[in-house]
């Protein structure tokens, strides 16, 4: 199934090109955020891993168990900066586990396999 999305692809990619650019106001990272986070969603459909970068957005991912109330078994957060690394590529999914700028709880809470985004890159 297909993600429903919020953002236009065209005015997603621009805003994630802008960030790579050094541009880091509110709206440019909101846009780049929300786009790369529907992108995950749509490459890894499901509903078994909440990814959350507060304030941006979040978005249930990856097949298995689906969640329906209360808090996510698996879970996933950070700041817009850090999954801005992670979707582009600046970074790795180890490296930011590894210094604190992720935090993931449960057992299918692991995005090295889907990083980074296709969609993030410069055309």
């Amino acid at each position: 199934m297909a993600t429903r999305r919020k953002t236009d692809p065209q005015t997603g990619r621009a805003a994630v090109h802008a960030w790579l650019d050094g541009h880091t106001d509110k709206k440019t990272v909101t846009t780049a955020v929300r786009f790369t986070l529907e992108e995950l969603a749509d490459i890894a459909p499901g509903h078994a891993v909440e990814v959350r970068v507060p304030p941006a957005g979040a978005v249930q991912c990856i097949e298995g168990p689906q969640h329906t109330r209360g808090t996510p078994p698996n879970v996933i957060e950070m700041e817009p900066h850090t999954w801005l690394e992670l979707a582009t590529g600046r970074t790795t999914w180890e490296t930011a586990l590894a210094s604190g700028s992720v935090h993931a709880s449960g057992e299918r809470a692991h995005l090295a396999h889907l990083l980074p985004l296709h969609a993030t890159k410069r055309r």
